[in-house]
């Protein structure tokens, strides 16, 4: 290996590191707000199920999932794969994916939009570069899942993967 494969590779191991440790500890500096607070309004990109724009998080007058993921986070993607499976049997819930991440010049909205679209996405996501939402829900790594009932209260939150059948059951019992 040259040089810039050993840096490269240096640096891969850093983010997979980073982003497994956060799945398992948190993130720190996020204090819980009260999610009276919400809905938040985020900024939505332009990928496969959304568009660019905005909206409100949760979705009013709707049950909402809310998927905090980030384009670094491995266990996200598997959150995502969770979601994509079960999201159309839901077809009254309003499904919203959301990154704290900042665009940037090192990563963009289309860096993000094509990784929304390769790895599965199909309904909106948007971004939070303030972290509101991570402090709204109280969340404590990444992935967290928080589901709304239809008057915009936090049902159930959960940090780390969630599988399909705790989010069927959670569900199940709103809509």
């Amino acid at each position: 290996m040259n040089r810039r494969q050993v840096v490269a590779a240096m640096a891969g191991l850093g983010l997979t590191g980073g982003s497994l440790w956060v799945a398992q500890n948190g993130l720190s500096g996020i204090q819980p707000r009260d999610t009276d607070q919400l809905p938040i309004r985020v900024e939505t990109l332009d990928a496969r199920g959304s568009s660019a724009g905005e909206t409100a998080v949760p979705t009013p007058d709707t049950v909402t999932v809310v998927d905090l993921f980030a384009t670094w986070c491995t266990p996200c993607d598997d959150q995502l794969e969770i979601l994509d499976k079960i999201r159309p049997e839901y077809t009254d819930v309003s499904f919203i994916s959301v990154t704290n991440e900042r665009p940037s010049e090192t990563l963009t909205r289309a860096d993000i939009s094509e990784w929304w679209n390769r790895n599965g996405g199909a309904w909106t996501v948007g971004l939070d570069p303030g972290s509101e939402l991570l402090a709204a829900f109280g969340a404590d790594g990444l992935p967290y899942i928080a589901i709304a009932d239809e008057n915009g209260t936090v049902q159930f939150g959960h940090g780390g993967l969630a599988d399909g059948e705790t989010l069927r059951d959670e569900l199940d019992a709103l809509v």
